[in-house]
């Protein structure tokens, strides 16, 4: 397996995906670094050569990415709630932050409905 940016990239994806395992890399991102390297998106990580891995982990290192940007959103989002926004507010309350409905939805914010089962005597 290749490593790229502190991540096991899968050896039988194309890079272009493979590249996307790594954590604020999405795949327009992706095709940005491919294309600054010089290496073809349809390329298997299992046929890249040692110059071009080392190409693309000179791009990658560019970005922000893996622990230095979730520390970043983590602390972004500390600060929301020391300030007490609205944004803040509902992170703090574990409900939707973007303005969805919580009235039927929304399941994964809030979790489990507690209390569903009815009991019997």
């Amino acid at each position: 397996m290749a490593r790229i940016a502190g991540v096991d990239i899968p050896r039988d994806k194309r890079i272009v995906v493979a590249l996307t395992y790594v954590y604020g890399v999405g795949l327009p991102t992706s095709q940005q670094i491919l294309k600054d390297a010089n290496v073809s998106e349809e390329t298997r990580v299992k046929a890249l050569t040692e110059d071009e891995l080392n190409r693309i982990r000179t791009e990658v290192s560019k970005f922000q990415t893996e622990g230095d940007l979730r520390r970043e959103v983590t602390l972004n989002i500390k600060r929301l709630m020391e300030i007490g926004s609205y944004r803040g507010m509902r992170h703090r309350r574990g409900l939707p932050v973007r303005g969805q409905n919580t009235r039927n939805n929304s399941r994964t914010r809030k979790g489990r409905k507690a209390g569903s089962v009815v009991k019997k005597k």
